[in-house]
């Protein structure tokens, strides 16, 4: 298994540029930003700005609802810039020898290739339609 993977002679590694510190940064954004989005939620309930009526629960499930979408949201960047910076690192890692991929009938092919080139095709024959 250790054949798979031959690194290219001579290849330079690319030096590493802003993904690592973003990759590092990634799980404090996503605690914190996860934590400031809930503050709005969690000041409505505890410095009792909605009434205790029906209006005032419609008003906490709405900040709710909003909190919990922009918490969502949140999530999907954080991950999606995750991704991003991992394919850049991987890219910028090393090159590996690509193996040829030997072809079981590549002379037959190339023996018909040349019969084509000596024959011409039958699609560019005139089509007589006067018979039809």
């Amino acid at each position: 298994m250790s054949d798979w993977f031959q690194p290219l002679p001579g290849f330079r590694r690319t030096p590493a540029g802003i993904e690592r510190p973003v990759l590092r940064s990634l799980p404090k954004v996503l605690v914190y930003g996860s934590l400031l989005l809930m503050l709005p939620s969690l000041l409505v309930r505890v410095a009792g700005v909605a009434p205790a009526d029906a209006a005032g629960a419609s008003a906490t499930m709405s900040v709710d609802n909003l909190v919990a979408g922009l918490l969502f949201l949140h999530w999907n960047v954080v991950l999606t810039v995750a991704i991003g910076a991992f394919i850049v690192m991987v890219m910028k890692g090393p090159a590996y020898v690509a193996d040829a991929y030997p072809l079981e009938d590549a002379d037959a092919a190339q023996a018909n290739s040349a019969r084509a080139q000596i024959r011409p095709s039958q699609d560019h024959m005139p089509i007589d339609r006067r018979s039809s």
